[in-house]
């Protein structure tokens, strides 16, 4: 096939890229630009590891091909944090243990992220319902919730780049949230 020059907005740049006309998002962005936070997983659009954010919706990468969005905002993992500053999300992710391989988080972190842009005050069933399409098999999930609880607060309550911290929640630990189901 012939590669086809592309102009993709990624994380607040443009960039022009050639590729196949068949290659994915995914591929492009890992293999073209050099963006490998966005994991491949079953390239069949059941895992939710591949998903960005396009024009701030949640999207698999794996199943969308970049001719189609020519012209549209790609928000990869690489683009949350502001310059040295990681996102609130981020930070809670770490805080809450809500990471253990690392494999589904930058899925999960841009599925969080577009809950908390369109719903700052989640329930935890408005959670499982944003990443029902991202799937973990280490976790368990209640670090998941958390981490997206204690990120909503911060979003809410604290202005970016303010650096307060948010209120730590005592007595739980990580191994009692290792398995729990959704409550």
């Amino acid at each position: 096939m012939t590669k086809r020059l592309l102009a993709l907005r990624v994380n607040g740049e443009t960039h022009t890229v050639a590729a196949e006309p068949h290659h994915t998002l995914l591929e492009v962005l890992r293999e073209e630009l050099g963006l490998t936070g966005t994991k491949h997983g079953c390239e069949l659009g059941e895992c939710g590891a591949c998903t960005v954010l396009i024009d701030g919706r949640p999207v698999l990468s794996c199943l969308t091909l970049p001719l189609e969005i020519e012209g549209a905002e790609v928000t990869t993992v690489e683009g949350l944090a502001n310059g040295p500053e990681l996102h609130p999300l981020q930070v809670a992710f770490a805080e809450e243990a809500a990471a253990q391989c690392g494999y589904c988080t930058p899925g999960m972190l841009l599925a969080a992220k577009a809950l908390l842009d369109a719903n700052p005050a989640p329930s935890r069933e408005d959670m499982a319902r944003a990443i029902a399409g991202n799937l973990c098999r280490c976790t368990g999930y209640t670090a998941i919730y958390e981490a997206i609880e204690k990120a909503a607060v911060v979003m809410r309550d604290v202005p970016r780049g303010a650096g307060a911290e948010p209120p730590r929640r005592e007595g739980a630990s990580n191994s009692s949230r290792m398995g729990a189901k959704l409550p």
